[in-house]
């Protein structure tokens, strides 16, 4: 296992390198000048002038990338352009609510889109076949300001049964930091969970028509153990791999519910950086995305070899 892991780490390494040249440059092709932006629309060539020499912004570009680079190697990244403070304090803060609400997002999906896809691949009447598919169509098929927006239209106004928006005490006080977590963790799951639903129940069927599980029936073994002990286990692997994709859904879908439900996490914090064109917070936050993606790839991969010994011997 282990050599199985140092064999993935050079890749990683390598995509992350690329990804952090792909996001720097790519922001140098958007509109506008960041000096400008904080110059304001009344500053003269002069002021500007100054404002992108402090800035480092006069620079090469290449220079501009090799000092930013530094920077995160050394866990100095600096400050940011628009709001004024170190970037490592900023991304510490908002990191801590955006992975609260990507927790309880995730085990929402992960409890309910296992119930749902355990369901869809062993129920076979076409009444709870409908219903059950219709129900993971919607939740992919919605998106999540549509269902964000009706759900604070119901839950929060209509019937004021739980806070429209913004962030409570957290875990320090679970019983009301709850309330403020559920509606956006429900939305950010929605579109996850179905999908996992999906893949469950497909790989289930897959499994029940293999020779094992055939035998294991003709000797009689009862149908909740063949499931839970047999079929759901072999079934995994693939879930397991979407799933690492669909975390990292999660983290672009944030952005948006924490607009909806006004959650100070990297999505909120994000869209700042990027309408202010402060280059330094955005790029990092990227890169950020980029990394934890990376990273839940890498266990992903690694539960998988765990799971099926075949995976890990193929690529060894």
């Amino acid at each position: 296992m282990v050599r199985y892991v140092l064999r993935r780490l050079p890749s990683a390494i390598v995509v992350l390198l690329i990804a952090s040249v792909v996001i720097f440059f790519i922001l140098r092709l958007a509109p506008g000048d960041p000096a400008a932006s904080l110059a304001g629309p009344d500053a003269s060539e002069a002021t500007i002038q100054a404002i992108r020499h402090k800035l480092g912004l006069d620079e090469p570009l290449v220079t501009q990338y090799v000092i930013w680079l530094r920077g995160i190697v050394t866990g100095n990244p600096g400050d940011s352009y628009i709001l004024h403070a170190p970037i490592a304090q900023l991304v510490g803060e908002s990191l801590l609510n955006t992975v609260e609400l990507a927790l309880g997002a995730l085990v929402l999906a992960l409890l309910g889109g296992s119930l749902i896809g355990y369901l869809l691949g062993v129920v076979r009447a076409r009444w709870a076949q409908t219903l059950l598919s219709g129900l993971t169509s919607l939740g992919i098929a919605v998106p999540t300001y549509v269902s964000g927006v009706l759900l604070i239209l119901v839950f929060g106004v209509t019937w004021r049964v739980l806070p429209p928006g913004g962030i409570g005490p957290g875990f320090s006080d679970f019983a009301l930091g709850w309330q403020y977590l559920l509606m956006p963790a429900i939305v950010l799951s929605l579109p996850t969970g179905a999908t996992i639903a999906r893949f469950l129940a497909s790989s289930m069927r897959q499994t029940l028509d293999q020779d094992f599980i055939q035998t294991g029936i003709a000797k009689g073994l009862r149908r909740r153990r063949l499931m839970l002990g047999h079929v759901v286990p072999n079934s995994l692997p693939p879930v397991l791999t979407i799933l690492g994709i669909q975390i990292g859904q999660l983290l672009g879908g944030a952005i948006i519910v924490e607009t909806i439900f006004a959650w100070p996490g990297v999505g909120q914090l994000l869209l700042q950086a990027v309408t202010g064109r402060d280059y330094l917070l955005t790029q990092d936050l990227l890169l950020i995305a980029v990394l934890v993606f990376i990273v839940v790839q890498l266990v992903t991969d690694i539960i998988d070899a765990a799971l099926d010994p075949r995976i890990r011997l193929e690529r060894a």
